[in-house]
C-alpha cells in the first residue's frame, strides 16, 4: 500500500506530496499555492480520491466500492 500521494490543485496546478492517513478521511485540503480549500468531488470519499496521484488506503485495499470510515 502506498501512503504518499501527490495532490494537484485544480485551480493553480500546485503539487504537494502528502502522507495519507490510514485511520480517517481527509475531507478538506488547503492548497499551499493559491489557498483554495479543496473538498472531494461528488462520488469520492476524500481529497486524495479526487485530486491525488494515489487514492486513499481504503480504496487501494478494497477498490472503488469501498468508502473511508
Amino acid at each position: 500500500m502506498q501512503l504518499q500521494s501527490t495532490l494537484t490543485c485544480p485551480v493553480c496546478q500546485h503539487q504537494a506530496v502528502e502522507t495519507m492517513p490510514t485511520d480517517a478521511c481527509k475531507i478538506f485540503y488547503d492548497c499551499e499555492g493559491c489557498g483554495t480549500r479543496l473538498k472531494p468531488l461528488a462520488g469520492d470519499c476524500c481529497v486524495f480520491c479526487s485530486y491525488a496521484s494515489v487514492p486513499c488506503p481504503p480504496i487501494q485495499e478494497n477498490g472503488k466500492a469501498a468508502c473511508c470510515s
